[in-house]
C-alpha cells in the first residue's frame, strides 16, 4: 500500500525513519521535456538592438527523467514521451547505479501508477519502495528546481539545428550540473523539506 508523503516534520519522519533503518537511499524523481524551440529569458542588448533568435519550428520532443539523492543526480533522456516503459527502464538504471535498497518519492503521474510499473516493482521483492508526494505540491520535489535551473541558466536562448544537437546539449549540461554539489544542495534547500538540510550537512 502506497502512502502520500507528508511535509510535516512529524509525518515525514515516519517513512524517512523506516527508510534509514532499512538502509534505503532516498531518491526524488520527476520528468520534464525540451523541444527545438529556444527557452527565452530576459537578457541584455545594445540600446535599440532587439535580440533575435533564429530557430526552426520543429516539434521533435526530448524527454528527460531524473532522480536526485542528497549528493547526486541520475538522469536519462528519451526521444519520446515518458510512459511506463521508460519509467521502468530508469528505475532499473537507478538500481544498477545505487547500492542497497531504495525509497523513491514521486508524484501521481499515470505512468508511475500504471499496472506495468506496479508489477515491475512487485518483482523487485521490496528492493524499491515508493512514496507519493501530496497532490498539487511540485514545490516539494527538489528535482523541479533542477529543471528550472537547467532551462533558465544552462539552456537559455539555445537554438539547436536538429534533435541530435538538442540531445547532446541537454546531456552535456546535466552532466555539468551533476559535478556541482553546491547546486544540488541548493535544490534541496529550495524544496523546504524539513529533513533535507540536516542530511546535506
Amino acid at each position: 500500500m502506497r502512502r502520500r508523503f507528508s511535509i510535516g516534520r512529524k509525518c515525514s519522519g515516519r517513512p524517512l525513519k523506516k527508510a534509514r533503518a532499512e538502509g534505503r537511499t532516498i531518491v526524488f524523481l520527476d520528468e520534464s521535456g525540451l523541444s527545438q524551440r529556444p527557452h527565452r529569458v530576459r537578457t541584455w542588448a545594445r540600446k535599440g538592438q532587439t535580440p533575435v533568435l533564429e530557430f526552426n519550428f520543429n516539434w521533435k520532443l526530448l524527454s528527460a527523467i531524473a532522480g536526485m539523492t542528497f549528493w547526486n543526480i541520475y538522469f536519462q533522456l528519451f526521444s519520446k514521451t515518458i510512459r511506463s516503459a521508460q519509467v521502468i527502464e530508469f528505475l532499473g538504471h537507478l538500481k544498477r547505479h545505487l547500492r542497497g535498497p531504495l525509497l523513491v518519492v514521486w508524484d501521481r503521474l499515470p505512468a508511475h501508477r500504471s499496472r506495468a510499473v506496479r508489477e515491475w516493482l512487485w518483482d523487485q521483492h521490496g528492493w524499491i519502495h515508493t512514496e507519493y508526494l501530496p497532490a498539487y505540491a511540485p514545490e516539494l520535489n527538489p528535482v523541479e528546481y533542477l529543471w528550472g535551473y537547467w532551462k533558465q541558466h544552462e539552456l537559455p536562448h539555445v537554438c539547436p539545428k536538429d534533435w541530435w544537437e538538442l540531445h547532446e546539449g541537454a546531456r552535456r549540461t546535466l552532466r555539468r550540473i551533476r559535478r556541482r554539489p553546491r547546486i544540488i544542495a541548493a535544490f534541496w534547500e529550495q524544496s523546504k523539506l524539513p529533513f533535507a538540510p540536516r542530511y546535506i550537512m
